[in-house]
């Protein structure tokens, strides 16, 4: 029977070593959140002349995080499982990436109409085509980008010895947030000078 050591993976479970992985990268990612705030509050003119985007913002960051954590999830699962390459000729990868992309059209192009709608009756019109390119447009940057991120934080903790499940989803969330906020921002810039 082997000793409990650096090689047992029950090892990972010890309150000590998740607060010693997790600790570091949780403070860091609130260091990178107050950034999403400083930016929001440097654009402040544009989202009051523009209050419809103001529906926008909350809805455009979370779900950039979402998909972006629905994608690590699978991610994980299938590393954990072993099946998981990263190959770029890997089909089952793809057609997540695809799946996350289509979702991604999907739902940031119900969330333009809707923004639309509510911005109809509560806050100064925008003109739908406006919004309908602002919302598709960033939400599928921003999509892009949580693909992208959370292949890259997978193979990071993947290749660090880290579990995944633990690494990948918040760092994904987080960086999205404050991304989303940047990539909004720029797009509304964009469409509405």
């Amino acid at each position: 029977m082997a000793a409990a050591g650096a090689d047992d993976p029950h090892d990972t479970w010890t309150i000590r070593h998740i607060v010693g992985t997790m600790f570091p990268i949780l403070i860091g990612l609130s260091m990178l959140e107050m950034g999403s705030g400083y930016v929001l509050s440097e654009l402040e003119e544009t989202y009051l002349a523009n209050p419809t985007l103001l529906v926008l913002v909350p809805v455009m960051i979370g779900m950039g995080g979402n998909l972006g954590a629905i994608l690590s999830s699978r991610l994980s699962t299938r590393l954990h499982l072993g099946v998981l390459e990263f190959d770029p000729r890997d089909e089952v990868l793809w057609t997540n990436i695809l799946a996350i992309l289509g979702l991604a059209a999907t739902v940031f192009s119900a969330l333009g109409v809707t923004a639309w709608v509510v911005g109809q009756v509560i806050a100064q019109p925008m003109p739908l085509a406006d919004l309908m390119i602002i919302s598709v447009v960033s939400g599928m940057v921003l999509a892009a980008i949580a693909v992208v991120l959370s292949l890259a934080a997978t193979y990071v903790s993947y290749t660090r010895g880290l579990d995944p499940d633990d690494t990948t989803i918040p760092v994904v969330t987080n960086v999205c947030d404050i991304l989303g906020v940047i990539v909004l921002s720029g797009v509304a810039i964009v469409v509405l000078n």
